[in-house]
Parts: structure tokens; sequence; C-alpha cells
């Protein structure tokens, strides 16, 4: 007879897990409950399904960027357009079946953290939809730089916390966010944005995420009557290159590339690139993983000019495929990813997120290196409209300054 611990996988490899204080425990087994109950429930899924189509609006497009194919040279190039879902990212996937299974389960807040914004937008919005109180931690430096997001936040009903400790970006608002819970437990679901977190996050989140995959395959079939050679997604967490890369995995002849946040360059503290040098293993944030940590196994400081890939970890499950050769990483830097953010946005007309941009640089190296007849299929978690403060600050500054100056001066 099959177990509960049998029917989800707890780890992958020797990476995941439940490490987390006693007092968390029986949250994350009612979760672990809960979302065993639902996840097939023909109710359940049916109005999840609904909610994808009729409010998220998904299925969403997979379009075969004709000019930057062509400019590049090289394979064929599709796009998987995330940016058009309900919020702009592909974030709303999970937040959504989260929120359903906090209904289910007697929630009355949710709680979240968010770096880029796109999850705490995310969170607010089916917090609203549900009719849930809601609370968002977000480091004080993305706070800065992510105001779009935060003022939608705001606008949606949600509490926006500034967290400023550490260095006041993502995985201080992931401890913050545990913080919270471990004291609110009775009434409080924790809706967690990416594929990492305690068991069962890494499985749930990439579930829910998995409607990326699935859709990408249908659509690819229907357009090529083929599987792509290449998938390419970047990679800060892994929520949305995990939702990409699952349904295809077990697949031969397709190669799965993460783009990392390769910064300012490979000096420490001057990237978020986990696979970049000497990946180190070690457990934090109630998971084991490949997480930048200095010699005393504290986690390194990171930057990348992407709030959302701003993160020392990542997801177990990618951990494993990396040891099994099946992803392979690679390090983008914030000038290659500006540069990628304004080259598809002239050729294509899509204005990418800074996190995307990523992804798409690393397809810009790869394409011209591929034979014609190869397929890609590159996605684009989200839309740039929220990088706006730093786009413009790094790709108009003079202007954008102006403009700013003149708001405060004549602002009301």
């Amino acid at each position: 007879m099959s177990t509960i611990s049998d029917m989800l996988p707890r780890h992958f490899g020797p990476y995941g897990g439940r490490y987390v204080p006693e007092m968390l425990v029986p949250a994350l087994e009612e979760l672990e409950q809960g979302y065993l109950k639902y996840k097939d429930d023909p109710e359940f899924t049916a109005e999840l399904a609904d909610l994808y189509q009729n409010y998220c609006g998904r299925p969403t497009p997979l379009y075969f960027a004709e000019n930057l194919t062509r400019e590049l040279g090289g394979c064929k190039i599709y796009l998987k357009l995330e940016g058009l879902a309900h919020t702009g990212a592909h974030k709303i996937n999970n937040a959504l079946g989260q929120a359903l299974l906090a209904k289910r389960l007697g929630k009355t807040k949710v709680i979240a953290e968010t770096g880029a914004g796109q999850h705490g937008l995310a969170s607010a919005t089916v917090a609203a939809r549900f009719g849930l109180e809601c609370k968002v931690f977000m480091g004080e430096v993305d706070v800065r730089r992510q105001y779009p997001n935060v003022y939608a936040m705001k606008l949606l009903g949600a509490e926006v916390v500034p967290v400023t400790d550490g260095t006041r970006t993502l995985k201080d608002a992931v401890n913050a966010t545990l913080k919270y819970w471990i004291q609110n437990l009775k009434d409080t679901h924790y809706i967690l944005g990416s594929a990492l977190g305690p068991f069962p996050y890494p499985v749930m989140v990439r579930d829910f995420q998995s409607v990326i995959g699935r859709e990408a395959r249908a659509q690819i079939m229907e357009r090529e009557g083929r599987l792509p050679s290449h998938l390419v997604a970047c990679v800060g967490g892994g929520s949305n290159s995990i939702g990409l890369f699952h349904p295809f995995l077990g697949e031969k002849g397709i190669r799965f590339h993460g783009a990392e946040a390769g910064g300012r360059g490979p000096e420490i503290g001057d990237n978020a690139a986990r696979f970049g040098g000497s990946p180190k293993v070690g457990i934090v944030q109630g998971y084991k993983s490949y997480f930048l940590q200095d010699e005393s196994g504290q986690l390194q400081d990171t930057h990348s000019v992407s709030a959302g890939l701003d993160y020392a970890g990542v997801g177990p499950e990618l951990a494993w495929l990396f040891d099994q050769n099946v992803v392979e990483f690679s390090p983008i830097t914030d000038v290659k990813a500006l540069d990628a953010f304004k080259r598809l946005t002239r050729l294509e007309g899509i204005i990418p997120a800074l996190e995307s941009s990523h992804a798409v640089a690393r397809a810009i190296e790869l394409a011209p290196t591929l034979p014609r007849d190869e397929i890609m299929i590159v996605n684009i978690s989200g839309r740039g409209d929220k990088d706006i403060f730093i786009t413009a600050m790094e790709l108009d500054r003079e202007n954008w300054i102006a403009f700013l100056e003149n708001e405060v001066r004549h602002g009301k």
C-alpha cells in the first residue's frame, strides 16, 4: 500500500527535504495532506483550469520570433509569452493554485515573499480575487527598485512590508516571511513563489507551473509537428524554468539551458550564479540544495540587475538535474541582459522582463551555433514594464532623471 511519502517526492537525489523548526512541521504536514487530497480532485482541477483560461488568459501564445531568428542566422526561435498572462508574468499560475488550496484548507490570510514584485503582485491579485487578507514581505532594496509592482500590490489591498535585515533583498524577505508564518500558522497560508523551500513546496510549485511546459509542448507539436531541440529559461529560484522543463524531461534529444544572473562579473558578491564557480551544497531556509556560501557556510551577498534572479539558492530539483547533466547553466552578465532586452524589444516589439532578458541573452549566444532545422523555445517569463525604473536609468538616463525631477518639482 502506498504511503503519502511514496506519492510525492520529498527529495530529488540528495536535495530537497524539510529542515524546519518543529513548530512549522504541523503546518507543512497540513499543506502536504491538503495538496495530496485536492491536486487530482476533479472539482479543484476544473476550477483551476477555468481560472487559468478565463481569469489568467491561458494558454499564453507560443510565438515564432521570425526577425530574431533571421538576424541570428541559426535555429528557429519560439517565445513562450508568459508576460501576456494576467499580472504580466508566470507567477500567477502558482499563486492561483495555492490560493484555491488555501481556501479549501480554511485559511483567511495569505503571506508571500517577493523579489521583483511579480510574485507579490500575483499573490496580492489572488488575495483580492478570493477575499483573503494579504501581507507581502519585500527587501527594502527591491521595494525601491520595483516600485511599480509595490504600488500595484497596495492598490490591490495588500500590505507590503519592507525587510531591512541583511542585504535587504529576496533571501531576507524569505526569512521574514517564514518567521511571520511561524507566529501565525492557524489562519495563514504562505504562498511561496518559487520551486524551493521545505517539502512540499518544491513539488507543488513545480506542478502548478508545469502548465507552461504542457502548453508549449502541445503548441510546438501543432506548429512544427515535432518537439524542440532546446529549451531556454532564466533561473533564480527556478519556478519558470522547471515549469517549462518538467513536461519535457525524459525526452531524448532535448537540451535544457538555464540562464543565471552573472551580474557585474565573477567576483564574490557581484553575481548570483550558483553554478558559475564551485557550487556548494548547504541547508538554508528549510531545504537542501546548492547555495552561494562563504567558507563558514553563510550565504554570500548577491547582485543582479534583475531583482527576481538576485538570490543565493536554487530549487532542489534543478540542483539534482544539474548533477545528472540534464540542465546546463550559464551566467549572463547585467550588460548582456540589458543588450538582449533592447534587442528583443527592437526586433520583435516585445519588451521582456529583466529576468527573462537573461534567457533571451542565452538564446542569442546559442542560436547562431545551431543548425537551422533545430527548434528552440525561450520562456519569456514576464514583461518588462515593471523594470522602467532600472532600464530607463540605464538606457535613457538623462531624460529619465529630467522626467523624475519635473514630477517631483510640479507634483502635488
